[in-house]
């Protein structure tokens, strides 16, 4: 899930971490489906890289049940959408040797409890939906709304399926491993690769799958230090990951996040209005939606961006450095401490501290502690995932310092937040209306350039006029206020004011961190612990300073403890954390995950037990069960001082192991076989084509049944090191993968081997130095250096060296022309009304809206850069676009009167240092010898004077416009 917030804020910060990706392709017009080029050329973001790693759950949600867009009618054609994404990827990235698939496992404990509150989250608010939905419905029929026929019960979509051990997951496992087989088969790009696949059967959350084996193969001795990764996730905490790493060339792909995405109505699935909005469809099956303007254009695929953390490192040099320092400074260290600092504001583990908000520059304040609390620690705070609690404790001393300064000063803002809204609202409210000013006849839009049979009334004072309007407007909307609610009382909101609501959200809120004693009506609401208490704060921060250490093992070692959870709801206070440098940081080593049933039955609201064993799934429903107040129909959500819902606190019982395994003992044995093998811990699988050089080898295991003298091989594969084993889901040489998918052809003559795949295994005290390592080179800077010459070039993308637009000096010289040094040559232009097109006043596309001169055509004869010749070429202000000069030097279209062009340069009027393209053969019918100067920021020509006979002015579309050559030059 991530860290909320947190990416939007690195983005704004670090602007230059992140890049858009380049991606080739096209559309088939009949099928409307993507069409990819060869993906073994090379690579258009100008680098080639070597690892992709995909975490699969960000693939499947918005595949699955798709926000933006109506969602698949069955699991056949989500399988397909998520092929697709995985297609699209692949044509972006396109790895060379290896691609990584992980999908969410189980997970450990700490993990489980927030699993357990967005489940149960989502099948509250589904059922709230569906009743809300059912209400507008039924109102909206009787009263003759058309509406589309209403969904069978059995077609909702449970998105809680997509949980380790629902047979969803265990047929997304089989169908991965059908396309897998497709691609390696048929796909020239993927016979080299080696892909992983470590489905939900692979205990682990897919993000950690990968950084586990990152880790596993950066600490072999054959590990290429400079290997090119490119991790694919929307979750925010991928950033912290990467960092952790400690590789210099990672990368991370993910969607580019658009604010107000059009989304259909849940009612009639069309787009332009909410739910409660909805009016139904017309006759013909459609809403009106002409009014709709929406800021992302509907149904608009959605683009990828690279997030650089090879750039976020240069970023975080400079923002980190911190000179005489009484010990060696160490960037790598320093970086891991800024890590372990972004976990106080937030994680999927623990409830940030209330002192810190991303929004409010919660990271950038830690920082600043840190660069002065550091001289006083003798020391970094980290060290390999190990924390030093000596020195952490001085920067959260310092912290709970200006604790009630931050809450005071976030509560002057929220003020003076809804202080600007409700001026602003009563700005609104007191606003006339344009549509008056128009529709009056003083003020009333008239088309230029027609005959007028009714003329507008003389105003003597227009502003008398003005106020009158206003005043009218402002006294009929009163009179139809008065009419509407007669003999009634005018409420706040038609009187002008606001609803005096902030009393109401004070009374609500029962700690008041702005004011004096808020930490005793917090642990009062939130921990039911009277003031006097003291002792169960400081356990509190305790749990909290050990769950903290537990999160940054888990970032650099892997899970330290699968049993380990934070047994509370809300975090201390930073003054809380009085004598923490005695905790023991250590965890109790042989714990074991969940078993994929178990966790079902830990995470799931009862609404979804139709994904567990029926024998199991009673246990949900009876009243008599002994676990069954691990399932409440109701549960209460804690604002928590937030504004949204979806920012509250569940407040869920948490789920005691002992009494569900305890509960879960007698029912084992009603399992069915396949739910036996869905409840069973799996291994990654490991899949190669013909086209690898390790094909042979892995045939001949196979054909010489080696697996059973050995079940275990080591195996080191072009850096890759790991165990493999057999394969039960292996499919022979020349033999037949079925399609799972209706609609999808069978696979014949297969060419793929399978096998079990296990990383390289380390002994259990092992430590993975978090340190870069020997001969790695980083990238090349991105930033611009504080000290550069005039030659400096800015590096944009992944490649320096790709061709890129530039305007040279003649450019520049004929902008500064066109655009009019000495007042701006559009405004001049405008100002008079001057026709360049038909009849209207702009630039455009004959006569059409705005004024950026594109779009036009050029002239009979159009030459290699202007549209000359013939009829003419009009002004183009997007000139940087294009070389400014033609093939024989001159700045003239390439007219077939040379001799014309020679005698009005001699007469001064097209000077050829200062003009171009404004000449045509058929300039004696233009009237342009009336005229005095010809410079273009000084011309006079009458209204009838056209450029262009279409009304189209353009010099670089030579080939449009009676006969134009086409031969344009585009750079």
């Amino acid at each position: 899930m991530g860290v909320p917030a947190f990416f939007r804020w690195l983005s704004r910060k670090y602007p230059s971490v992140i890049i858009e990706c380049v991606e080739n392709k096209e559309v088939d017009p009949e099928t409307g489906k993507n069409i990819y080029p060869d993906c073994t050329l090379p690579n258009p973001n100008g680098i080639e890289f070597d690892n992709l790693y995909l975490d699969m759950n960000g693939i499947i949600h918005p595949c699955t049940h798709p926000e933006d867009k109506p969602a698949p009618k069955n699991e056949d054609e989500m399988m397909v959408a998520i092929f697709d994404c995985i297609d699209r990827l692949m044509n972006i990235v396109r790895p060379r040797k290896i691609l990584y698939m992980a999908i969410d496992g189980v997970a450990p404990r700490a993990k489980m409890n927030q699993q357990r509150s967005r489940r149960f989250r989502a099948a509250k608010e589904s059922v709230e939906k569906r009743m809300e939905m059912e209400r507008i419905r039924s109102e909206l029929m009787a009263k003759g709304c058309i509406l589309p026929p209403e969904k069978e019960k059995g077609e909702h979509f449970d998105s809680n399926c997509i949980t380790p051990g629902t047979p969803f997951m265990e047929r997304l496992s089989q169908c991965l491993h059908y396309y897998i087989h497709d691609r390696l088969n048929n796909n020239p790009a993927w016979r080299d690769i080696k892909v992983v696949l470590s489905d939900a059967n692979v205990p682990g959350e897919g993000e950690h799958k990968i950084m586990d084996y990152i880790r596993k193969q950066r600490s072999q001795p054959d590990h290429d230090p400079n290997t090119q990764h490119v991790l694919c996730g929307a979750d925010a905490d991928l950033i912290m990951l990467g960092l952790a790493t400690h590789e210099p060339n990672f990368t991370i792909i993910r969607e580019e996040f658009l604010p107000n995405k059009p989304k259909p109505c849940d009612l009639c699935s069309q787009f332009g209005h909410e739910m409660d909005k909805c009016t139904g469809l017309t006759p013909e099956g459609v809403t009106d939606v002409s009014n709709f303007k929406p800021d992302v254009p509907i149904g608009a695929e959605v683009k990828f961006i690279f997030v650089r953390l090879s750039v976020l490192r240069e970023y975080l040099k400079k923002c980190l450095e911190m000179p005489n320092l009484p010990f060696k400074y160490e960037f790598e260290r320093v970086l891991d401490d800024w890590v372990f600092m972004c976990f106080f504001v937030g994680n999927d583990f623990l409830p940030h501290l209330p002192s810190l908000e991303i929004r409010e520059g919660a990271v950038d304040r830690l920082v600043e502690l840190y660069k002065k609390c550091v001289y006083r620690t003798g020391g970094y705070l980290t060290n390999s995932g190990e924390v030093n609690l000596d020195r952490v404790q001085l920067i959260l001393t310092d912290l709970g310092n200006v604790e009630d300064h931050i809450f005071k000063d976030r509560q002057r803002r929220e003020v003076q937040f809804k202080q600007r809204e409700k001026a602003k609202r009563r700005r609104e409210a007191n606003s006339y209306n344009a549509n008056v000013m128009e529709q009056s006849g003083s003020f009333r839009l008239t088309p230029l350039g027609r005959g007028n049979a009714n003329p507008l009334p003389i105003i003597d004072n227009y502003k008398q006029n003005a106020a009158n309007l206003r005043n009218t407007n402002s006294t009929q909307a009163g009179m139809d206020q008065r009419g509407q609610h007669a003999g009634q009382k005018r409420n706040a909101a038609q009187a002008g004011l606001d609803d005096d609501n902030e009393d109401e959200e004070h009374a609500n809120d029962e700690v008041r961190l702005w004011e004096d004693g808020f930490k005793d009506r917090y642990y009062e609401s939130k921990f039911d612990v009277g003031q006097e208490n003291l002792d169960f704060r400081y356990s509190v921060a305790l749990q909290y300073v050990r769950g903290l250490c537990w999160v940054l093992k888990y970032y650099y070692q892997g899970c330290a403890s699968w049993d380990w959870y934070f047994p509370y709801h809300y975090a201390p206070f930073a003054s809380d954390f009085v004598n923490i440098s005695g905790l023991s940081t250590s965890f109790p080593k042989g714990s074991k995950p969940f078993n994929p049933l178990e966790q079902l039955m830990g995470v799931f609201p009862a609404a979804s037990s139709s994904h567990v064993p029926k024998p199991w799934a009673t246990l949900m429903h009876d009243p008599h069960s002994d676990i069954i107040d691990f399932y409440p129909e109701d549960f209460k959500i804690d604002l928590n001082g937030k504004k949204y819902a979806w920012q509250g606190v569940a407040l869920l019982p948490f789920v005691d192991e002992n009494r569900l395994f305890k509960a879960l003992k007698p029912f084992y044995g009603m399992l069915t076989a396949q739910e036996i093998k869905r409840n069973q811990r799996g291994d990654c699988k490991l899949y190669i084509s013909r086209g690898n050089e390790f094909f042979k080898a892995f045939t001949q295991y196979y054909a010489t049944n080696a697996f059973s003298k050995t079940p275990e091989i080591n195996v080191l594969m072009d850096g890759m090191r790991g165990t493999i084993l057999l394969a039960d889901e292996n499919v022979p040489v020349q033999g037949t993968l079925h399609s799972p998918i209706m609609g999808l052809y069978d696979i014949t003559d297969n060419e793929v081997i399978t096998v079990r795949f296990r990383d390289p295994q380390y002994d259990e005290d092992f430590i993975f130095p978090a340190k870069r390592l020997n001969n790695a080179i980083d990238p090349p800077a991105v930033l611009a250096p504080e000290k550069r010459d005039s030659n400096y070039k800015p590096r944009i993308g992944f490649n320096n060296n790709l061709p890129q637009a530039y305007v040279t000096q003649g450019g520049h010289r004929m902008l500064n022309n066109t655009m009019g040094q000495q007042g701006g040559f559009n405004k001049q232009y405008n100002a008079q009304s001057f026709n360049y097109g038909n009849t209207n006043s702009n630039f455009n596309n004959r006569g059409g809206s705005g004024s950026n001169f594109s779009r036009g055509r050029g002239g009979a004869g159009g030459g290699n850069v202007y549209g000359g010749g013939g009829r003419g070429a009009g002004v183009n202000t997007g000139a940087q676009r294009f070389h400014p000069y033609n093939q024989s030097g001159g700045r003239f279209g390439s007219s077939n009167q040379p001799q014309h062009q020679q005698q009005h340069q001699a007469q001064g009027r097209f000077p050829p240092q200062q003009q171009g393209g404004y000449v045509s053969s058929s300039y004696q019918n233009r009237n342009y010898q009336q005229q005095n100067n010809r410079r273009p920021n000084q011309h006079n020509f009458s209204q009838n004077n056209q450029y262009n006979n279409s009304g189209n002015n353009n010099w670089s579309r030579g080939g449009a416009g009676g006969g134009g050559n086409n031969n344009h030059r585009r750079y």
